[in-house]
């Protein structure tokens, strides 16, 4: 960690986010070691709570990386946050335009520099009603199979009792645990080489967010569903990489764990 060049944005990051943790969470972490110190790495997240991201840059700071992550391109117009994101040298993507392949890109370019890039594959907070991951976007597939560099899987828990986007309550009395746990790197030497199609983009991408949810597994000391929870636009979900047995289907909130 001593040789990191973090620059201006990123310490100003680091004074203010990192006393708001410690205030309103109980930090867990674990499976730092699986992360590089160094080099291109890329880190996938499940997606909880909009307030996950507050821990999620804290676990990967703490494993001794600066993070680089893929947010939406809004965040960089933002009077207040623009200038913090443009400074931290996060990178924007642009979503449903020409421009949503640039976001890509300036990933591979990051990898390319050593950087650690960040990203939530599903895109938007899981609509999954047991907090499972739902089906992801594509993107960290090609963005894996562009790059050699290492995929790491971690997963978030607990961010969902802090803010629960699906009844927009915020609770954050009393502090809420937050276990985040990473996992070895995901194996994709199988698919490396071949034609990159759609169905070998859904493959890689389902093989990368079983990894997260199996790490998710563990932290909830629970069997996870052998599918992904479709997306919001109603497109069928696909079968997840694994074949562990399946879990009765959850689709109300009075299925959801309870807050505590």
């Amino acid at each position: 960690m001593a040789g990191r060049k973090a620059g201006f944005w990123i310490r100003l990051c680091v004074l203010l986010i990192w006393p708001f943790d410690g205030l309103l969470f109980k930090l867990r972490w674990r499976g730092r070691e699986h992360v590089p110190g160094t080099g291109g790495v890329i880190l996938v997240a499940n997606h909880l709570s909009y307030a996950d991201p507050l821990t999620f840059v804290r676990f990967i700071w703490d494993a001794g990386r600066i993070p680089r992550i893929l947010v939406k391109s809004s965040l960089f117009r933002s009077k207040f946050l623009g200038p913090v994101m443009r400074g931290a040298h996060q990178i924007p993507v642009e979503r449903g335009s020409s421009g949503a392949g640039d976001s890509l890109q300036h990933a591979v370019a990051a990898l390319e520099r050593g950087e650690a890039v960040c990203i939530y594959p599903e895109g938007t907070v899981t609509r999954d009603p047991d907090w499972w991951p739902m089906q992801a976007k594509t993107g960290v597939a090609r963005l894996a199979l562009q790059s050699d560099a290492p995929i790491i899987p971690i997963a978030q828990w607990g961010a969902q009792y802090f803010y629960d986007r699906y009844n927009h309550k915020l609770s954050p009395l009393p502090r809420k645990p937050i276990q985040i746990t990473a996992g070895p790197a995901v194996d994709l030497s199988a698919y490396r080489g071949k034609p990159v199609t759609a169905e070998l983009l859904r493959e890689v991408t389902d093989v990368i967010m079983s990894a997260v949810r199996d790490q998710l597994a563990t932290i909830r000391g629970e069997t996870p569903p052998t599918t992904f929870y479709p997306r919001p636009d109603g497109k069928p979900t696909q079968a997840a990489a694994d074949a562990k047995p399946a879990q009765a289907d959850a689709t109300s909130d009075a299925a959801r764990p309870p807050h505590g």
